[in-house]
């Protein structure tokens, strides 16, 4: 009998120890967290974009019903080429067809050049720039409402379908994360209060939601607990002019040229109609001091002359390459680029002019991002009058100056066409002699570029000119001495005058010559028609926007022959192989 009753409580008690136990598993593991919790979790004003509450160092700002947000987090989350210029005190914003300028406590902005009245100034507060976002709504594209029961900014974006969510059960809440023990922030009892709620999903789980309720609070609840839907969110935009795509040529590729115009305008009536070509770029606006003042050398006669062959006028408006520090001043300045801009709206719009061709060279690699905030500030205004814009730009991997001062991707994105310098391979101060361009040379850097800027927006630099190139040697050393620049005709009739050997090189994709004269060696890589003819196949190898040439005036006629053929009338590589495959190079003298 002590037995059985021995047994009976030991089972009774294993019972009890199972019965706990199943009792604390339940509720560690199942039972849902209770506690309620404040939607944020720090005091004063908020701020949400989407379903992400933003946590910042300063805070935003309501005055006077006006919404200010810190500048750090405008660029952080909404607009990262928003520039602040502390020297004058601007704050600027970019858009693809505006720039808005902003000075701290003036209720004036400045939108393409044009005043618009604020509600409320961009303010600096010990350090901090806070700015009025409401004004920027409809350039960013951005909703911004004020929920003053929960004292909560909330941003979302215009125009885009949406995911909404709907309570169904009175058992439905919203926790601080996706697991019930998680404490809940907002419950729906279905009653009059909660019913009919449409909160906005932004992120899905396997079995919860991420979520934004209509007062701003963001959390998670359980699938079972809603309903889906998809909504289109439409929000009427102010109606702007339809911005016409980047410009091209009716037939093939483009052919640019430059003109190099530093004095006396060209004798027009020897150049004749040059068959192929699309567009021509004279050097006319440069940059003449720190203070945004140009020097425009621009000639009516000029455009008139162009536009009645059929040619495009891509004005070249290039800094001082010898003033690398006043290029840096200007490109820092605010008040300075919105001086040069305004020179440029103007003189495109007298003269007539088709677009404007940016070459900066030699920048302090440490103006980069200053640079392109330039072309970036620019471009919109230069659209605004039917402008192509367009930038040269070095090949990558050079000296910090002349090549890492681009940033070429960003350039890329926001101009319609770059211009990849691929010549000066060895330059004028170059310690050995070599080409201009060798073929192998041009290739292996497109490649890279390519990795940058896309295609159709790409054209591929061509030499007009090469290089003569003067050796002597100094206790054994090979010296270069005298590098002088030579138009194609010009190299050809110094080799034939000195009767030199031509050989082929079929690394460079050139005829190379070579003679000694008064104990000097003399060497060239020629430019001519086969060179070209191989360079310029690239481009429709690589399927690029097309070609630009420096300079006009140094190029033999026959050129233009092989650049029509190439650009214009070849359908595809392909077809230019067909035609090259087993080309024997002969040199025509």
């Amino acid at each position: 009998m002590k037995k059985v009753i021995l047994v009976i409580f030991l089972v009774l008690f294993i019972l009890g120890v199972l019965g706990g136990a199943a009792y604390a598993v339940y509720y560690n593991y199942f039972k849902p967290n209770e506690s309620m919790a404040a939607a944020f979790e720090t005091e004063g004003l908020n701020l949400v974009i989407g379903g992400d509450v933003i946590l910042s160092k300063n805070r935003p700002r309501v005055i006077d019903g006006e919404i200010l947000l810190p500048f750090d987090t405008i660029k952080e989350y909404i607009d990262p080429f928003i520039h602040w210029d502390n020297e004058t005190k601007k704050v600027t914003i970019t858009t693809k067809d505006r720039l808005i300028r902003m000075k701290t406590n003036e209720l004036e902005a400045m939108v393409n050049n044009k005043p618009v009245n604020l509600n409320i100034p961009a303010v600096e507060d010990n350090g901090a720039v806070f700015v009025p976002i409401e004004f920027l709504g409809d350039f960013y594209n951005i909703d911004v409402s004020y929920i003053e029961e929960n004292n909560v900014i909330v941003i979302d974006y215009k125009n885009r379908i949406v995911q909404t969510a709907e309570p169904i059960s009175a058992d439905a809440v919203i926790r601080k994360g996706p697991s019930i023990k998680y404490p809940v922030i907002q419950r729906f009892d279905m009653d009059e209060s909660t019913k009919g709620s449409v909160l906005r999903v932004f992120e899905e789980y396997e079995k919860w939601y991420k979520v934004r309720t209509e007062k701003g609070a963001v959390g998670y609840i359980e699938k079972k607990h809603v309903v889906v839907k998809w909504i289109t969110i439409n929000n009427i935009l102010p109606e702007r002019e339809e911005k016409k795509d980047s410009w091209q040529p009716e037939k093939g590729k483009i052919n640019l040229v430059w003109e190099m115009m530093y004095g006396r305008r060209p004798d027009l009536d020897k150049i004749g109609k040059i068959e192929g070509l699309d567009v021509i770029s004279p050097t006319w606006f440069q940059l003449m001091n720190d203070r945004g003042e140009l020097i425009n050398r621009a000639d009516m006669v000029y455009v008139e002359w162009a536009h009645n062959n059929g040619y495009q006028v891509w004005a070249l408006f290039s800094n001082d390459f010898q003033d690398i520090d006043s290029t840096s001043r200007f490109l820092n300045n605010s008040d300075a680029r919105d001086n040069a801009m305004r020179q440029l709206l103007i003189y495109a719009s007298l003269y007539n002019l088709d677009g404007i061709n940016i070459d900066f060279e030699n920048i302090y690699k440490e103006d980069k991002d200053a640079l392109t905030q330039f072309v970036r500030e620019l471009t919109p205004l230069l659209k605004e009058q039917g402008l192509i814009v367009s930038i040269d730009v070095t090949i990558p991997d050079g000296s910090d100056t002349w090549s890492k001062c681009y940033d070429r991707k960003a350039l890329g994105e926001i101009v319609d066409y770059v211009m990849l310098m691929t010549y000066d391979q060895h330059w004028a101060t170059s310690p050995v002699a070599g080409s201009v361009a060798q073929i192998t040379w041009v290739e292996k850097n497109l490649v890279k570029v390519l990795d940058m800027v896309p295609r159709e927006k790409l054209l591929l630099g061509l030499p007009f000119y090469t290089r003569l190139w003067e050796e002597t040697t100094v206790l054994g050393l090979k010296k270069v001495t005298n590098p002088k620049v030579l138009s194609m005709d010009a190299a050809r009739k110094l080799v034939n005058d000195n009767n030199v050997e031509i050989m082929w090189d079929e690394k460079s994709g050139q005829f190379y010559a070579e003679y000694k004269n008064d104990g000097k060696t003399y060497k060239v890589w020629l430019e001519d028609e086969n060179s070209i003819n191989l360079k310029s196949s690239l481009v429709l190898k690589y399927k690029l926007a097309g070609a630009c040439a420096w300079r006009r005036g140094d190029e033999s006629p026959v050129i233009w022959e092989v650049l029509n053929k190439n650009l214009k009338l070849a359908r595809n590589y392909s077809e230019w192989m067909e035609s090259n495959t087993g080309t024997t190079y002969v040199y025509n003298k």
